[in-house]
């Protein structure tokens, strides 16, 4: 009985842990804004974030200083922009290997 509680128990810890990560190895087009401001994530200040299939995750990797002014007219304080990412969602952070910003056509 112990041996198949510690089995059940094995294999839901290993499920879980498999859909709290999903890699990113190609470049895809996400949405990038400041997770407070433009995502209405909780937070303490202004911090880079992404959202993927309609979930919201804070990045690790990069930071939203690193991609221009955030309260700028085009920054991520007053935008939601498109960002070409590679990386890793893990848990509710997506770690970033690459992000580079997509220039708007206008």
């Amino acid at each position: 009985m112990k041996n198949i509680l510690l089995a059940t128990f094995l294999c839901i810890g290993i499920a879980v842990q498999a859909q709290s990560k999903k890699k990113f190895d190609k470049p895809t087009i996400v949405e990038a804004s400041c997770g407070e401001c433009k995502f209405g994530m909780k937070g303490e200040s202004c911090d880079l974030a992404v959202r993927i299939d309609g979930k919201s995750y804070f990045v690790d990797g990069t930071t939203i200083h690193d991609h221009g002014d955030a309260h700028s007219d085009q920054g991520f304080c007053n935008a939601i922009r498109k960002a070409s990412v590679t990386g890793e969602i893990k848990g509710n952070r997506f770690a970033a290997t690459s992000f580079k910003l997509i220039e708007d056509k206008k």
